[in-house]
């Protein structure tokens, strides 16, 4: 199976440590998104845009980790979608991003050097 990340579980970020066995595949602009800042991480849902994302494979411990990860906050929902390297799941934010800066960009790493 594969996951399709765009923010904190990306390579060097604070949250990778959780990709540390997986297979990295490669890097997708996935459209039909939007980005948005939340602080310590981001959200992205469906919307005009493109987000830079990492897809890997993964296996079925590994996504239950990131399961318990993402649904200590209950701010995310996992759906499956397409890349060119298969389908993917993907944590898409399932509240309002209103009063929530959009990172233009699409690409959290490049969060900082847009003006908020």
């Amino acid at each position: 199976m594969r996951i399709i990340v765009y923010g904190s579980l990306r390579r060097k970020q604070g949250n990778s440590h959780w990709m540390t066995n997986a297979q990295w595949l490669g890097e997708h602009e996935l459209e039909g998104y939007q980005l948005y800042n939340l602080g310590h991480y981001p959200a992205a849902i469906p919307g005009e845009g493109t987000v830079h994302c990492e897809v890997y494979r993964i296996n079925s411990s590994i996504l239950a980790e990131l399961d318990e990860l993402k649904s200590n906050t209950k701010d995310y929902k996992r759906e499956l979608i397409r890349t060119p390297y298969g389908s993917a799941w993907i944590y898409l934010y399932r509240h309002s991003v209103d009063g929530f800066p959009r990172i233009e960009s699409g690409d959290w790493l490049k969060r900082l050097d847009e003006k908020q």
